[in-house]
């Protein structure tokens, strides 16, 4: 299954449709609302996601992306990360993240996921997984450290720099996906942090797709198309095994 950022993404091969999917309000432990996109399965699994977007916020990708999951039976849900400091809810592709990043925290995003693990508990999930990309691959790995009680957590083309901090409070296993022609991202960073991992007793399945860039799951798919397609079956796999 391959994405575009410019086009739905095609279902899966046997998708059920979504049975729903919009935006809804979470509140935080903080008491901070943040906006959030909510698809819903036809046929619940009882595995939900937290999809955490890269810099760009809820993009309309990881919309779309969440109806993919959603598709598969999983109850899924994209979180935005600038409630606290962007008024206009908008994330086309017009939106400035940058100053909004910077004034991201760890214990911010933290916040953010425990309040869309508590939604999806309250829709009956019993597994709850993270996928996170660039940005947000950091933070879903990070996630296996600061939410407990997570099954997986998933990540693409993340910093190992946002991560290395946290990896002795690790719990939940990691898959790690890694574009090896990424210019920013230094593949033997990435195996670093996975072997500190596993010192620590924590799973970390990591994966080189060789050839490929960095996003080239979210933006690059038309020029990725085997080693999305591959990517897509490997996540797949690491949640049908830890659910």
């Amino acid at each position: 299954m391959c994405h575009s950022d410019t086009s739905s993404p095609p279902p899966a091969k046997g998708a059920v449709a979504a049975a729903s999917a919009a935006e809804v309000t979470l509140r935080n432990a903080e008491g901070i609302d943040l906006l959030a996109f909510h698809a819903r399965p036809r046929k619940p699994t009882g595995v939900g996601i937290v999809v955490l977007p890269d810099v760009r916020g809820l993009h309309q990708f990881y919309k779309e992306l969440a109806v993919r999951f959603a598709e598969t039976g999983a109850e899924a849900v994209a979180i935005d990360y600038f409630a606290r400091t962007a008024e206009d809810p908008d994330r086309a592709e017009g939106f400035d993240f940058a100053p909004h990043v910077q004034q991201t925290t760890p214990e911010g995003i933290a916040a953010d996921v425990h309040a869309a693990v508590d939604h999806l508990r309250e829709a009956g999930v019993r597994s709850v997984f993270t996928v996170g990309f660039c940005f947000g691959g950091s933070y879903s790995w990070r996630q296996s450290a600061d939410t407990p009680g997570l099954a997986g957590a998933i990540g693409f083309y993340g910093r190992p720099e946002r991560t290395e901090d946290a990896v002795d409070g690790m719990r939940a296993p990691l898959l790690m996906l890694v574009a090896g022609a990424d210019a920013n991202i230094r593949v033997g960073d990435v195996e670093q942090l996975a072997r500190r991992a596993r010192a620590a007793g924590v799973a970390a399945d990591l994966h080189v797709f060789d050839d490929a860039p960095h996003s080239f799951f979210d933006r690059r798919a038309a020029e990725h198309a085997q080693a999305c397609a591959r990517a897509w079956d490997l996540v797949r796999a690491f949640i049908h095994d830890h659910a």
